[in-house]
């Protein structure tokens, strides 16, 4: 039986610099970083209070890092969220909107990649 998703990949050109972000930037833990190939190393995050990991992964003539991902953040508060890290220097593509379904808002990491955050 399923039980969930256990991490979804995120596409980066720059592991280092994406690792910063996400940790210094959205405030995610380390949960893995150990060398993978001679290219990359596995690098595993944890979003507190959180059971999804994410991975910061190269995938060569796959995922390319710029596009829309399948991925939608959640957040209690949405705005209050979107400030934080707009404070933070986190680039937002589109501000909290509320919807009759709730709020969301969408923003970009260092590479590029567009995630959309939610409400619950």
């Amino acid at each position: 039986m399923i039980r969930g998703i256990k991490f979804a990949s995120i596409p980066v050109t720059n592991q280092d610099r994406a690792l910063a972000f996400y940790t210094e930037k959205l405030g995610f833990r380390v949960l893995t970083d150990q060398p993978f190939s001679d290219e990359q190393r596995w690098i595993e995050l944890g979003i507190p209070g959180a059971d999804t990991r994410i991975v910061l992964f190269s995938f060569a003539g796959a995922l390319k890092p710029g596009d829309l991902m399948n991925v939608t953040f959640w957040s209690d508060d949405v705005e209050a969220t979107a400030r934080e890290l707009n404070s933070k220097g986190v680039e937002f593509v589109m501000e909290p909107k509320r919807e009759s379904w709730g709020t969301s808002s969408m923003f970009k990491d260092i590479e590029g990649n567009r995630f959309l955050l939610s409400s619950k």
